[in-house]
């Protein structure tokens, strides 16, 4: 029935047009195309504009850091918005933010993931055969070593 199939079709491309649908993923092209969220934790129209969109995530990040573990090959900006989450507890006296390296290392198994801190993909390699627990420590302890603060950029005189 190719009449249906075009109807079908048509009232798709209208439904995402008017925002009625949720988006997981970047519109075909975008440079991080290939990131995808669970899009029952975030509720993005479909009309909404990339840069809004990735606006929008790292908002939920910042409220909710588990959320990050929802998303595939995040974007460098979510992957900035949950490590300032992370400096954040470590600067906090309440202990190690373990649970949330855990989702970082878990992010970085992918090739795809971009990398924003340099060294973070072979840091993660390297204490690959540890347990989690473990691993996430040395990750932890990677980032607390690292010469500049997360996406900050230092000027000099």
């Amino acid at each position: 029935m190719p009449l249906l199939d075009t109807v079908a079709d048509l009232l798709a491309r209208a439904s995402r047009a008017l925002g009625f649908e949720t988006l997981e993923s970047f519109p075909p092209g975008h440079a991080y195309a290939r990131t995808r969220w669970n899009k029952a934790y975030f509720d993005i129209a479909s009309d909404t504009k990339p840069d809004a969109i990735e606006a929008r995530i790292c908002e939920a990040i910042g409220n909710t850091p588990y959320v990050f573990g929802e998303i595939v090959h995040p974007t460098p900006r979510m992957q900035r918005a949950f490590l300032a989450v992370i400096e954040q507890r470590l600067r906090r006296a309440h202990g190690a933010p373990v649970d949330l390296a855990a989702l970082l290392v878990n992010a970085y198994r992918s090739p795809y993931t971009a990398e924003v801190v340099p060294g973070l993909r072979q840091a993660i390699r390297d204490t690959s055969e540890y347990a989690p627990q473990v691993q996430a420590n040395a990750v932890l302890a990677f980032l607390a070593d690292a010469p500049a603060a997360f996406g900050v950029i230092e000027a000099r005189p």
